[in-house]
């Protein structure tokens, strides 16, 4: 539908003109904040009405377009940003980030009408922006982007100390150094020499007791032959026989 600007819209234009906008825009956004009315007959013989004043509104404009163009392009800022060593940015200057800055200096300008190179700047040096005023006026503001190093420290890890010791070195270091102060890495080392050498004792038995198990049978059977012999040579006696009675 056609609409008249009744303020100045920077994505679609100034007071006094003419645009064909969509039934929904208008009837959403512009009619109920007041940017813009109808085209009816109405409406254009009220702004026939205002037409001198509206053009001396645009002839200011002009004016301070020009004004602000001088003071843009006698200006150079300076952006401080994170950086590597070789100079690459930790991120990118944006057109929001120079609008950022220009507002500290007291320039408010909608970042829409800056434009940056590219999608951004993402090294250091020195570079050009431009930003649309009024109407064909435009400025070029001069841009040095300042890299900032961050250093990092590297975290050390701390040096373990070397226990090599000979099995009756460390067991006598270990009776010398009270609980408080032995070292936890030399503490565990301990304990499982410890803990090795008593499993090993009690898995493996001593060459005397191995020897005496491997003699216990041999002496044994020894034992038995013995008595066998001996129960042998006993001479085995025999029941005397009794005589036959006499007959009568």
């Amino acid at each position: 539908m056609k609409v008249i600007l009744n303020k100045d819209l920077a994505t679609l234009g100034e007071e006094g003109d003419v645009k064909e906008v969509a039934k929904g825009y208008a009837r959403n956004y512009l009619f109920p904040r007041g940017i813009a009315v109808p085209y009816t007959p109405g409406t254009v013989k009220l702004f026939e009405a205002r037409k001198d004043e509206i053009e001396a509104k645009k002839v200011q404009k002009r004016s301070d377009a020009l004004g602000l163009k001088e003071q843009l392009e006698n200006l150079e800022l300076n952006i401080t940003m994170p950086a590597g060593a070789n100079g690459r940015l930790y991120g990118a200057v944006t057109s929001h980030t120079v609008a950022d800055e220009l507002l500290k200096k007291g320039f408010q300008i909608e970042r829409k009408r800056i434009d940056l190179a590219g999608t951004g700047i993402k090294n250091v040096g020195k570079y050009k922006a431009t930003i649309k005023l009024y109407e064909n006026s435009y400025a070029e503001i001069q841009i040095s982007i300042i890299g900032q190093e961050i250093k990092t420290e590297t975290a050390h890890a701390p040096v373990r100390p070397s226990h090599r010791h000979k099995d009756g070195a460390r067991s006598g270091a270990a009776a010398e150094v009270t609980p408080s102060e032995t070292p936890p890495a030399f503490a565990a080392e301990s304990a499982e020499a410890s803990a090795a050498e008593s499993a090993a004792e009690t898995a493996v038995p001593s060459d005397t007791a191995a020897a005496e198990s491997a003699a216990a049978p041999a002496a044994v059977s020894a034992a038995a032959e013995a008595v066998e012999a001996a129960v042998a040579e006993v001479p085995v006696s025999e029941p005397p026989q009794q005589e036959p009675a006499a007959a009568e």
